[in-house]
Order: C-alpha cells, then structure tokens, then sequence
C-alpha cells in the first residue's frame, strides 16, 4: 500500500529536525536488512535518504545516478551488496556516527 504524502512530508520532516529521530531511523533502516527484512530496509533507506541528503546529491558524491540509486531502493530493486555498503558507508560519514553488528545470544 503506497504511504500518503502527509505521512511521507512528517517522515521528512522529523528526519530534518531531529538527530536522534535521524539516526534511529538509518539504524532500523539498516536492522532490518540484517534481520532478512529486505522490502521495509529498503523503504526505510529511501525514505532517509529523501528526507536527507537526498538522491540527486548522493548520486553526486558516489558519481551514480540518481535514478539508478532510487531504482535500487524500489519495491522491485534489488541492490548489490557492494553499491548498498557504499551508500551506508557514506551516509554513515555524513551523519558522524558508526553503527556495529553486535553478537547477542537469541532468546
């Protein structure tokens, strides 16, 4: 079901004017893709990167397209490993933090 643009603005907005609400959201973006949950990682990074770099500038500091970039993170895309560990990274060094796997015993 498509987001509507109130929800989709709101999103954007929290992303511009929180750091905290900022980083929790590329940390969930990039928890979900370490827990197999590939369609909602791939929403929540589009939505991060709307919200903040946006897809024109980071296609400009990766030198990619920005349309490929936001094929990538379409219901249908699907990116390689080496282009998506790019991206984090970057977005990572734009944001000033670090985010780590951490080995924890299931439940």
């Amino acid at each position: 079901m498509p987001l509507t643009k109130a929800f989709t603005e709101t999103i954007k907005a929290r992303l511009q004017e929180s750091n905290t609400f900022r980083r929790g959201y590329l940390r969930e973006a990039i928890n979900c893709f370490l827990a197999g949950e590939t369609e909602t990682a791939k929403t929540l990074l589009r939505d991060y990167i709307n919200g903040t770099i946006g897809f024109i500038q980071l296609g400009a500091d990766l030198d990619r397209s920005p349309k490929t970039l936001m094929r990538m993170f379409s219901p249908s895309g699907n990116p390689q490993a080496r282009n998506l560990f790019a991206i984090i990274a970057h977005l990572q060094k734009l944001e000033g933090t670090v985010l780590e796997v951490v080995d924890r015993k299931a439940a």
